[in-house]
């Protein structure tokens, strides 16, 4: 008897109807991806390592069985604000995800990369590379490439001090950035593209 092969890993680089079908997947549960086109790119990548995340399994940005059973079982991220507070933007430090949200409900979340909680110098200070809890707001953007002291920030959104939302093309799936909370630029794109942050949009930073 010949013994049934596992199934493949979904993964960057994998094509067809499967790949369509997580995307779609990812799409109706809010998890941002970018184009449904069956193929497997460094967009849907993050939207699983959001999914894990949110799920709380390991995140390696592949599609194996226990991936697919958070798929399966509509697991979705949960907003810390309330019914009533509007819209607003929420950081959720400890699942590393930046979710939108509408009177308590999500609607769209991404993988993000905050503040790496690591010491680092500059000009010969040391510094914490943390990103402050609390309630802010976005109150300057720049449409372009800031090529900030401690590296560039793609289309930021400035919510607290030098701190902002902004596009990097390397978001890995744990803390690493200065204090910023990163996005791919594909995402931060799409941001800009459907003003998911204009000014003065809430911006809730917490680690829960």
């Amino acid at each position: 008897m010949t013994p049934t092969a596992n199934p493949q890993k979904l993964k960057v680089g994998a094509k067809g109807p499967a790949v369509l079908a997580l995307q779609q997947r990812l799409t109706d549960l809010g998890y941002w991806n970018g184009k449904v086109d069956g193929k497997f790119g460094g967009t849907t990548q993050q939207a699983v390592f959001a999914l894990q995340k949110a799920a709380g399994i390991g995140r390696d940005g592949t599609v194996g069985p226990k991936t697919q059973k958070a798929l399966d079982a509509g697991v979705r991220p949960k907003a810390k604000s309330k019914a009533g507070s509007g819209y607003l933007v929420e950081i959720n430090l400890k699942k590393q995800l930046l979710m939108f949200v509408k009177d308590g409900e999500v609607v769209a979340t991404l993988n993000t990369s905050t503040g790496s909680n690591q010491h680092y110098e500059y000009e010969g200070q040391t510094y914490l590379a943390d990103t402050p809890t609390g309630h802010f707001k976005v109150g300057r953007q720049i449409d372009g490439m800031r090529h900030g002291p401690l590296g560039d920030l793609y289309r930021p959104k400035y919510f607290n001090g030098g701190i902002a939302v902004h596009g990097s093309p390397s978001i890995p799936p744990y803390p690493a950035s200065h204090g910023c909370a990163r996005l791919s630029n594909a995402a931060i794109n799409w941001i800009w593209a459907t003003n998911k942050i204009p000014l003065k949009t809430k911006v809730w930073v917490y680690n829960a």
